[in-house]
């Protein structure tokens, strides 16, 4: 297909966006009383729900590992969120991919030994599908994570970008995703820049393959920058709620860090724990 179909000379997209931009940024955090942790994320029109639970005692005893909690991830799409007005069930191979990526995309993050013989149920449904639903979901699970107050080793944030008539171009929506060009999702530790999943539709041209990546990679900087702040507002929001006064150390609730230490508790005037967790900052 020609260029000029997907990118404008003046080198905008469809959307209107640049090639490096991202897409419009939305969350919201505590949605459910229910779970242990929640999170809403919007990218553009791609919108995610995400719950957690635990960590529980193991379902199946045969499951459960003496050293650490195991991790399950159920992905599943509304039958509402695409135009094709068909099932998508849980036994579907597309969405049972989508779970097993976004499950390894924390079993090396989450703190996993602080809790043996135990699980840890990571839940994510899309709403409305646009193009980089692994990412929304990844980022969604993120936030509810840290909702739930399970220590982790940073803040994991995901985003794609698309090799598309030669041009890489940052989070992609499904027009850009359909046409067939190279779709490389990225989820790192934006603190270390270390990445803990990497998934790559079609092929990639070898010599363009760092160009995509840091495209990705820059992504999920700019990406985090918003969770984070959202994050940090909710906290705030949270503590002032049960009369805890906002903390003055900036080693506190810092979202970008890589390494977690024990929670605190403090015990505001009605007389009900306020978990917080309590964040060494990096030399």
């Amino acid at each position: 297909m020609a260029r000029l179909e997907y990118l404008t000379p003046e080198g905008l997209r469809l959307d209107g966006r640049r090639p490096l931009e991202v897409r419009t940024i939305r969350c919201k955090i505590g949605l459910f009383s229910q779970a242990d942790g929640s999170a809403y994320v919007e990218m553009g029109n791609t919108k995610v729900l995400a719950s957690v639970y635990g960590p529980r005692e193991v379902s199946m005893k045969s499951r459960a590992e003496h050293d650490k909690a195991i991790l399950s991830c159920e992905f599943s799409m509304a039958t509402f969120s695409t135009g094709e007005r068909r099932r998508k069930g849980k036994g579907d191979r597309r969405t049972a991919e989508t779970g097993l990526l976004i499950r390894k995309a924390f079993e090396s993050v989450i703190l996993t030994h602080l809790f043996p013989s135990s699980q840890i149920n990571l839940y994510v449904q899309v709403l409305q599908a646009d193009g980089g639903e692994l990412c929304a979901g990844i980022n969604a699970i993120s936030l509810a994570v840290m909702e739930a107050g399970i220590p982790m080793r940073g803040f994991v944030v995901a985003c794609a970008a698309g090799y598309l008539a030669g041009t890489p171009m940052a989070d992609p929506n499904y027009t850009e995703e359909s046409v067939g060009g190279a779709d490389l999702a990225v989820a790192l530790l934006p603190k270390s820049g270390k990445i803990t999943t990497l998934h790559l539709d079609t092929k990639l041209p070898v010599d363009q393959f760092e160009r995509v990546l840091h495209v990705a990679a820059e992504g999920c900087r700019a990406i985090h920058q918003i969770l984070r702040n959202e994050l940090l507002q909710h906290t705030m929001s949270l503590a002032e709620s049960r009369g805890v006064s906002q903390p003055t150390n900036n080693s506190i609730i810092s979202c970008s860090c890589s390494r977690w230490s024990t929670s605190r508790e403090f015990w505001p005037p009605d007389g009900k724990p306020l978990r917080v967790q309590h964040v060494e900052k990096e030399d």
